[in-house]
């Protein structure tokens, strides 16, 4: 899986697509029109330059186009990740975990989780 750098305006089209998909222009233009403000030929621009750069799918059904991601939530997700660590935390991991997860703004089944993610890395480490 490569990891995936996006801007903040493919994030909004993939995070729809990422809900459900796939879905037609005109029903993407109405949540993105609802969610981000855009206007439909905002959104037509969006999808076809996306389309072209490899980030969707897009098949003809009918007079209908239905776009689905090409692009792995995960991948995004890893890209974007690594890209603020490296611009903001200097690569440093530890920085970023003692930033983002105060104690007192973790429930206990995300600081299980959190122990399940380090569990499980060290355990990759030792196979």
């Amino acid at each position: 899986m490569e990891p995936v750098r996006l801007t903040g305006t493919e994030w909004a089209v993939l995070d729809c697509l990422w809900e459900k998909a796939p879905q037609t222009m005109t029903q993407l233009a109405r949540t993105l029109s609802a969610r981000e403000g855009w206007a439909k030929g905002t959104t037509t621009t969006v999808l076809k330059r996306m389309t072209d750069k490899g980030l969707l799918a897009c098949t003809q059904e009918g007079r209908a186009r239905q776009y689905a991601p090409a692009v792995d939530r995960r991948a995004a997700v890893v890209g974007e990740t690594r890209s603020f660590l490296r611009r903001v935390g200097k690569g440093s991991v530890e920085l970023l975990m003692s930033a983002a997860a105060q104690p007192e703004e973790l429930s206990q089944e995300e600081l299980d989780a959190l122990y399940d993610i380090l569990k499980g890395l060290e355990e990759s480490r030792h196979d």
